[in-house]
């Protein structure tokens, strides 16, 4: 299975929960995550999509490390089965 797939359903199923999953790119910062998750009430997350059993790269790793540290929620997606846990996650802000 193919990233940009899986990318697709995250973006099908956030838009299907109410809320927006737009590419996030940052110019002169590389290892961003892939896409910014929006859900009503405020509530954001990060996800980098990965194809099955894919890692992150270590300067991603950094990033995730960075946005954490910020209060953000960050997300490795590499499994269809877990696109609705992180969509949950996201909508009730980090608590299940």
């Amino acid at each position: 299975m193919r990233e940009s797939f899986i990318e697709e359903k995250l973006t099908k199923a956030v838009k299907q929960n109410g809320g927006v999953c737009w590419k996030f790119t940052s110019s002169g910062t590389a290892g961003v995550p892939d896409r910014i998750v929006l859900m009503p009430k405020g509530h954001i997350a990060f996800v980098e999509v990965k194809a099955p059993n894919q890692k992150p790269r270590p300067l991603q790793l950094s990033r995730h490390k960075l946005l954490r540290r910020l209060g953000f929620q960050v997300y490795v997606l590499d499994a269809l089965e877990d696109i609705d846990k992180i969509i949950l996650e996201v909508k009730n802000d980090g608590t299940t």
